[in-house]
């Protein structure tokens, strides 16, 4: 592990933020010395930004926190042509008026982990629309298109993950590499801003704003990217069994929100808490020695903590105390509950849900159980069941060690672990 000196850089290293750096040891050393301005860049593509948005957005909470001033980059330029980085299809545009009303929407969410300002180290919100929907595109293409390479831009990982699997690239989608540089050099010069972050398939983007930083501000900037956040399944972390995971309460609410983070897999808890709470280093190691059931202890924590930073410490309260009192009444509803023992070694490798409902006797067979769930009457501890292919795995288990099928309102199963 590398040893930073500054202490922006020490938090992030410790609590697993960093994948990759440009200049670890320059950078260590700028943010040794001075005040830095650095930022994340967020497109307007919905009303919300989603759990899988939140590790770029505690850096910038981190940042701040240790002295330095963050800028939050609306996309209200970009959005209009589309970020091709990680997808496999041509993202759907959006009109002028929806994506001002995506931004505004999104701008409330982040006064709940940055304070903004005119200070030295306030937080700052800035929109790449103010330059870019003004450019006169034959200029552009002179002063700014004339410094890229099409053979360096094929080769970054945006366009060639998408040419390998033969999926389509637009040229409207193709320029956006170029944008995002340019985006770079306007908040180096306006802004005095160093050091762009964002997710490890953002890497050969912030590559080419540093370039041409260079080559336009003659300045030397930096990169920092995150690693690609997944859950110990191989899931993609930011989405639920009913989709997304917004950070807007009223498109998903404080108290699924909760039982969101509640529900982390054993093998995730502690690097959960590292990521998305703001508990000191020496809580989260107390709580890493847990074990066993203990650790449900751990994911309560992780899950008020994850919540109060979004939603506010009360609304993290109240639905804490909501999820106790609901386990409570399950608990005491689901003594008389008929129980079918299951080994062990299937939960460990994976249960398929579809066979899960066949052999607890609330299907009678794959398609029958497949077919329910389309028609939303199967539900996994009480949550409806949308994925036909879930696996159900030890996680599953309840803190009362069951877990409950249910077919409808009247029909309940527990399954426990065979002695």
């Amino acid at each position: 592990m590398t040893a930073f000196k500054s202490e922006f850089l020490h938090t992030l290293n410790e609590r697993g933020f960093i994948h990759q750096c440009s200049d670890p040891q320059g950078l260590d050393k700028l943010f040794s010395t001075e005040t830095v301005t650095a930022y994340t860049g967020y497109d307007c593509t919905a009303p919300s930004v989603h759990v899988g948005n939140l590790v770029s957005m505690m850096m910038l909470h981190w940042l701040q926190k240790t002295g330095h001033r963050p800028i939050a980059l609306m996309g209200g330029g970009t959005t209009m042509v589309g970020d091709p980085s990680g997808r496999d299809e041509t993202r759907q545009l959006l009109t002028a008026e929806k994506i001002q009303s995506n931004k505004e929407s999104i701008r409330e969410i982040f006064a709940n982990l940055l304070d903004f300002g005119d200070g030295p180290n306030d937080a700052v919100q800035a929109d790449n629309a103010d330059w870019l929907l003004d450019l006169k595109y034959i200029d552009f293409l002179r002063d700014v298109g004339s410094k890229f390479s099409v053979n360096q831009m094929l080769a970054r990982d945006s366009v060639k993950l998408r040419l390998e699997r033969e999926q389509p690239l637009s040229f409207i989608e193709f320029n956006y590499m170029i944008l995002q540089a340019y985006d770079y050099t306007r908040l180096n010069k306006e802004y005095g801003c160093r050091l762009q972050m964002g997710g490890s398939d953002q890497w050969g983007n912030i590559v080419s704003g540093i370039d041409l930083c260079r080559r336009m501000n003659n300045t030397e900037t930096f990169a920092l990217t995150t690693p690609l956040i997944t859950k110990s399944d191989g899931s993609k972390m930011g989405k639920s069994v009913d989709g997304a995971v917004w950070l807007r309460a009223d498109m998903y609410s404080p108290y699924d929100y909760w039982q969101f983070w509640r529900n982390t897999g054993d093998a995730d808890v502690i690097r959960f808490l590292k990521l998305y709470t703001t508990l000191p280093m020496d809580e989260v190691n107390r709580l890493a020695a847990l074990e066993g059931n203990e650790l449900n202890e751990a994911k309560k924590i992780l899950a008020t903590e994850a919540t109060a930073l979004i939603h506010g410490r009360a609304a993290a309260d109240e639905a804490a105390e909501t999820a106790r009192k609901t386990f409570e009444a399950g608990q005491a509803a689901a003594a008389n509950l008929p129980t079918i023992e299951i080994n062990r070694s299937d939960l460990e490798a994976g249960m398929g849900i579809l066979n899960a409902f066949v052999a607890a006797g609330l299907a009678k067979s794959n398609g029958e159980a497949r077919r329910n769930i389309k028609g939303g009457a199967l539900k996994l501890n009480d949550k409806a069941i949308t994925d036909d292919s879930l696996s159900l795995t030890m996680d599953a288990m309840n803190d009362d060690g069951v877990i409950k099928l249910s077919m409808g309102k009247k029909k309940h199963i527990l399954l426990k672990l065979a002695d």
